[in-house]
This record gives structure tokens, sequence and C-alpha cells, in this order.
């Protein structure tokens, strides 16, 4: 007849202060002990890229547009000049917007462009609104700003472009233009 032995339990250690411990505490513990690895690998990564230049991001550069843009402008500005250029704006939003040319084949427009679309034919208009927007332009970036289309034509994107134009849109109405 063979021997049997009983199963070995296997040792882990102190097993009654484990089972001392209740199921809070027990999640307490954890949770200290994931935080002190959190704050570890944060310091960890400080180090590590420590050597690496940032720069702080303006977030006035920072587009932000509805994922489905409306048809129709927000509450118009009540000064000629100011609602001009929020219609200039709105144009580029919805219709693109260019470098190079005052008007492109698939209906982009540069920031004078649309301008000059949404004046109307009123060149009166068309000027003063052109005139503030300069005004915004150099405001922002300066006096070394020779013209408007000098100003579109440096850009790669509409994004900056397109926040001078609301910009403008603002200063006009302040104005009461």
């Amino acid at each position: 007849m063979p021997l049997t032995h009983a199963p070995s339990q296997p040792t882990t250690g102190n097993r009654g202060a484990s089972s001392e411990l209740s199921l809070e505490a027990r999640l307490a513990a954890t949770d200290a002990a994931m935080t002190i690895r959190l704050e570890e690998a944060a310091v960890a990564h400080e180090v590590r890229t420590a050597h690496i230049s940032t720069d702080p991001i303006d977030l006035g550069d920072v587009l932000t547009v509805p994922l489905t843009p409306t048809l129709q402008p927000p509450t118009p500005y009540r000064t000629p000049v100011a609602a001009l250029l929020q219609r200039a704006h709105h144009r580029l939003l919805t219709g693109g917007w260019c470098t190079g040319a005052l008007l492109e084949e698939d209906g982009a427009r540069c920031m004078v462009g649309a301008i000059r679309i949404e004046a109307r034919g009123d060149h009166g208009l068309e000027a003063g609104a052109v005139a503030v927007l300069l005004d915004a332009i150099r405001r922002k970036f300066g006096d070394g700003v020779d013209s408007v289309p000098s100003f579109n034509d440096a850009h790669s994107s509409g994004r900056i472009p397109l926040r001078m134009l609301d910009q403008a849109a603002g200063l006009a109405d302040t104005r009461g233009f």
C-alpha cells in the first residue's frame, strides 16, 4: 500500500497576518504603492526629457472651429467695417483660404479677396476694412508688415490670417467703424 501524504500548503510568509488585513486596507496599501511608482516614473521622465527645449504654446494660435461649420455667421457687428470683416472671416472659413491670388479656381480666397467680394463694390468700405485689418496686424506683428497681401502670402496656412480677420472685426467694432 502506497503512502499518501496530505497536500502541502504553499508557504506565503506569515499567512495569518495577510488574512488579518481587510479589503480596504489592502486596497489602500496597493494605492500607496502605485502612487509611489507613478511619482518615480514622473521624476524619471523629467530627468530623461530635461535636455529637450520646448517653446510655450500660444493658445491664441490654436484655431477652434465647430466640427460642422454653421452656414450663417454669428451675430453680425453693427458697424459696417466690422460687419464686413466678420463676413470676410466667415467667407474664408466656409470657402477656403489661399495665398498668392485673390481667388483660386476652387473658390478659395486670400484676405483681400474675401474683403473685396463681401464689400460688393463699395470701394470706400473695402479700403476702410483693409486699413483696420492692417492696423490689427501691425499691433500684433509689428510695423514691419508692409501690406495685407504680403502678410497673407507669408503664411502657409489660413489659421493666423483668419484669426487676424476676426480680431480686426472686433477692433473695428470697438472703434465704431
